[in-house]
C-alpha cells in the first residue's frame, strides 16, 4: 500500500466525534468475516493490535441495518439501507437512534457506472444537498479498494486484500490510512457502506 501524500490544509473533521480525529495520520487494519452466511462482522484495529471499532449486522435480510460499537461493545452508528430507491442510499444515525436521526446520508452518485462513485452528505447541510456533496468516495473497478475525498483532496485510502481460499471461507482483509485530524469512525462508516454497494 502506498504512502499517501496528504494535503497539509486540511482542518480537522469530525463527524462521529472529537475523539475519533488523532493529530497523526492514522492507520488501521479491518478484518471481516461472514458467520454461516447470516451474520457480517468487521473488528477495526491499529497497527500495534489495539482493537478500536466493531461492525455487525445480518447479511440476507431485506432490511439491511450494520451497527458500529467501541471497543467496549457501546453502540455508536447505525447504518441503514434506505429501499425502494433506484440510486442505492444509506442513512447513519448516531447511537442506536431512530431513522429521523441522522448524521449523514449516502448516495450511489450514477448506478450505470463502472467505477462506484458515492456521495457524502452531512445532514446540517440539507440545504446543499441538490447541488454538492460534503465528501465523495472514488472506487476502483476491479476491487474493493478506494478513496475518499473532501472536494479534490483525498482524506482517506483503502486497500482490500484477499485471496481466493480466504474470500471462500467468508475472510476478508482491509488496511486503511486516514488523513491527520479526519474521523476514523467516519470513514470505516463509508467503508462498511461501499462494500455493501459492491457486494
Amino acid at each position: 500500500m502506498e504512502n499517501p501524500v496528504w494535503d497539509d490544509g486540511i482542518p480537522m473533521i469530525s463527524v462521529v466525534g472529537d475523539s475519533f480525529c488523532v493529530p497523526y495520520g492514522m492507520e488501521m487494519v479491518v478484518k471481516k468475516k461472514i458467520h454461516g452466511f447470516k451474520k457480517v462482522h468487521y473488528d477495526v484495529y491499529d497497527t500495534s493490535g489495539n482493537l478500536l471499532l466493531q461492525v455487525d449486522g445480518n447479511v440476507w435480510k431485506l432490511q439491511k441495518k450494520r451497527v458500529m460499537r467501541d471497543p467496549a461493545g457501546l453502540p455508536l452508528l447505525t447504518i441503514r439501507y434506505k429501499l425502494f430507491k433506484w440510486k442505492k442510499e444509506w442513512t447513519v444515525s448516531p447511537g442506536e437512534s431512530s431513522e429521523e436521526n441522522v448524521l449523514f446520508k449516502v448516495e450511489e452518485s450514477n448506478p450505470l457506472r463502472l467505477k462506484t462513485r458515492l456521495d457524502v452528505f452531512l445532514e446540517d447541510k440539507k440545504s446543499d444537498k441538490e447541488n454538492h456533496s460534503d465528501f465523495h468516495v472514488n472506487g476502483r473497478f476491479n476491487s474493493l479498494s478506494f478513496k475518499v475525498y473532501r472536494g479534490k483532496s483525498a482524506i482517506a485510502q483503502v486497500n482490500h486484500h484477499y485471496s481466493w481460499g480466504s474470500f471462500c471461507k467468508g475472510k476478508e482483509n482491509f488496511r486503511v490510512k486516514v488523513h491527520p485530524e479526519v474521523d476514523y469512525s467516519f470513514i470505516m462508516a463509508l467503508l462498511v457502506i461501499l462494500d455493501e454497494v459492491d457486494n
